[in-house]
């Protein structure tokens, strides 16, 4: 292990870090329990085992890039982190980074753990780029009550949950982008939180591409999603089912959800736009038979869908339906969509495969 002295980038250009380097077989959790802030830890190619507990401001953790650093269960290290939300009190997070702020994590695989891959707790400032979660159990990259947060450049898959989540992040000023998600209940899923910019993400083999959704939850925090963009994504293939009462299913404890591209539920001021969403179809049975879909969540708690906003939207050779709007249209802006079939007909009339308007 050794320390050199270097110049962070990107988060603080004129601030001066140090460098710490670590190689497999040494400790990384040894080294995060020891750094002042603005340290750059780099981990060599290879394998680490063991989970990463991060509460100092200002690190980085920088690995030699996604499939080449790998972090995967070992020793469990202590830790004073709040425990993962939805999930067993036992499970074990990959990374969990809490209560801290300017926090950056890139390029490196968190494999196979039995909580999140990532898990970021009231934070500001963190920074994913290049990380793969790849088979975490319970959620891939998981970002809670925190502001400030951007995920670039990701692949997160086979989680039971999302691939990418944001969870009661009140006033997130978040962004998720260039990132690939598949094989989770939920590619990208922005649950009861307001100012997260979803762009140019592939979401594929998902049950659900993208979801949006405010919905009430007993003993959790108040929510919303208000004022969020989606924009540019590419979601198609998106049949897998979810939901159900097994403990162990994909989205489990939550309504049977299958084929749906981008589903926006109970959310105000929300802007769709510019996304091709093609060749979802379900599976299994689910609560939302279109590929894109606008409802309210009033009847859960939530809310009703006002003020949104659909264009410039490609949206064909989708089962059953490519459009599905369960709430009051006149409250919404459709214009200049590419739409083939919905409900109720003729919502999208003039918007078809034929030409827009």
């Amino acid at each position: 292990m050794s320390s050199a002295n270097g110049t962070r980038s990107e988060a603080a250009e004129t601030t001066e870090t140090t460098e710490v380097r670590v190689a497999p077989g040494e400790s990384v959790q040894a080294v995060l329990a020891t750094v002042e802030p603005n340290t750059v830890v780099r981990l060599a190619e290879g394998t680490y085992e063991g989970n990463l507990a991060v509460t100092t401001p200002g690190v980085s953790i920088v690995g030699a890039g996604s499939g080449r650093t790998v972090l995967v269960p070992g020793a469990v290290a202590p830790s004073t982190i709040p425990p993962l939300h939805d999930a067993p009190a036992d499970v074990v997070s990959g990374i969990a980074v809490h209560a801290t702020s300017d926090v950056t994590i890139e390029g490196l695989t968190v494999r196979g753990f039995s909580g999140a891959g990532v898990y970021v707790h009231s934070c500001s400032g963190v920074r994913l780029r290049d990380v793969e979660s790849d088979a975490n159990r319970v959620w891939g990259l998981y970002l809670r009550e925190s502001g400030d947060v951007a995920v670039r450049r990701c692949r997160a898959g086979a989680s039971q949950y999302a691939g990418v989540a944001f969870a009661f992040c009140s006033e997130a000023d978040a962004v998720v982008s260039d990132s690939d998600c598949s094989g989770s209940a939920f590619g990208v899923f922005v649950d009861n939180s307001s100012g997260v910019r979803v762009l140019r993400n592939r979401c594929h083999g998902n049950a659900a591409g993208i979801l949006l959704l405010h919905q009430t939850y007993e003993g959790e925090l108040p929510g919303g999603v208000r004022d969020c963009l989606v924009a540019d994504n590419e979601v198609s293939g998106n049949t897998l089912a979810a939901g159900g009462d097994e403990p162990d299913a994909l989205g489990a404890a939550g309504p049977p959800i299958s084929g749906v591209g981008i589903a926006a539920i109970g959310v105000e001021r929300v802007t769709v736009v510019g996304n091709r969403v093609h060749d979802n179809r379900p599976s299994g049975p689910s609560v939302m038979p279109g590929a894109l879909v606008l409802a309210s969540s009033a009847d859960w708690g939530g809310s009703d869908a006002v003020d949104n906003c659909f264009e410039w939207n490609v949206v064909t050779g989708n089962e059953p339906f490519d459009a599905l709007v369960g709430t009051d249209p006149s409250g919404q802006r459709f214009r200049n969509n590419v739409v083939g079939s919905s409900q109720p007909e003729g919502l999208f009339e003039g918007q078809g495969p034929q030409g827009t308007v």
